[in-house]
């Protein structure tokens, strides 16, 4: 039996990462999150019926999501605060202890210029990514919850990815050439 508390509930941090992926906006992600959970408690009495409730609360907040970022158009704000991103020191990444400042400083700015792709990636990939490396989601789950064939899954995380390397290894080579060269 699937109640609110134990099943839906625990979605709140997942939805919200996805809402502000998509977004990009933190407040717009809160608005986002109250609304899937407002019609996911709607729509409790077909709770039983659904597949996965977890792919149909993520189909949800992605669509709304997707109207948000609709009505805000050229409203775009900026991922700087770090408490409102995903990646934490230790934490998704592979990130255990820094064995300096130094090491931490870089890690964190690799960290900032790949979110820093993620974020130009087109809005398809962009949730490919955000769901299959940063939420963990299997590739039937991402199909579900996106509306799109597993294929189509992996060959969107195939091109993200490969965007993400090309870019994180132009601007890393940019970074490391001396200047006027």
């Amino acid at each position: 039996m699937i109640t609110f508390r134990t099943d839906i509930l625990p979605l709140k941090d997942s939805l919200f990462r996805l809402a502000l992926r998509i977004t990009q906006n933190r407040e717009e992600a809160e608005d986002v999150v109250q609304e899937t959970m407002l019609k996911l408690w709607n729509r409790r009495d077909r709770w039983e019926e659904i597949e996965s409730i977890e792919a149909f609360a993520m189909t949800i907040c992605r669509n709304l999501s997707l109207d948000h970022l609709k009505r805000m158009e050229n409203q775009h704000a900026s991922l700087d605060d770090d408490t409102t991103l995903p990646f934490k020191e230790g934490t998704k990444v592979g990130l255990s202890t820094f064995s300096s400042p130094f090491d931490h400083t870089v890690t964190q700015d690799r960290i900032g210029l790949v979110r820093s792709i993620i974020d130009t990636l087109p809005e398809k990939q962009r949730s490919c990514v955000q769901l299959r490396d940063i939420e963990g989601k299997a590739y039937k789950d991402i199909a579900a919850i996106l509306s799109i064939s597993e294929e189509q899954v992996k060959i969107n995380i195939f091109r993200a990815r490969q965007t993400i390397r090309q870019r994180f290894q132009q601007m890393d080579d940019y970074k490391a050439s001396p200047p006027g060269v």
